[in-house]
């Protein structure tokens, strides 16, 4: 596993030590997503209150990267507001784990690596079209999150 490059330190110790895993009784927003090529199985659980993520947590179980992503983009949206996590890029959370080559040298690992993005993506959108009946903050998100790879 040390011999390939996508497989740094802070890849390794997030994977073994995930930020934020577990989950939330009764959240605002849960969403379940998977990726069968690889066999990540992942629940994304949110809290929002006054408009911003109150408390964010994963359960699951996956690859080093997916555990990885998973675990850095709950610690990059928790305490943001729902306009900051809908606008949530790509670009952010491969960069934070200096994983933007993935775009170009492997589309297996991107999946890995955005399966959470995936299902925040659909999660903010759900929670605006049927908690806040929002279609309109709700914008893209559905199509943004199927094409992310």
């Amino acid at each position: 596993m040390s011999a390939d490059p996508i497989y740094t330190e802070m890849i390794i110790e997030y994977s073994r030590n995930p930020s934020n895993f577990g989950k939330i009784d009764e959240p605002h927003i849960h969403r379940h997503d998977s990726n069968p090529l690889c066999g990540d199985s992942i629940d994304l659980y949110i809290n929002i209150d006054e408009n911003k993520v109150s408390n964010v947590k994963f359960d699951g179980k996956g690859c080093a990267i997916c555990m990885a992503c998973t675990s850095v983009l709950t610690e990059m949206i928790q305490g943001k507001t729902l306009d900051e996590v809908k606008n949530f890029q790509k670009d952010e959370l491969l960069g934070e784990l200096g994983l933007e080559h993935l775009i170009k040298t492997s589309p297996v690992r991107i999946k890995c690596a955005l399966l959470s993005l995936k299902a925040l993506k659909h999660g903010i959108y759900t929670f605006f079209v049927e908690k806040m009946n929002d279609t309109e903050s709700a914008g893209n998100l559905k199509e943004e999150a199927s094409s992310l790879y």
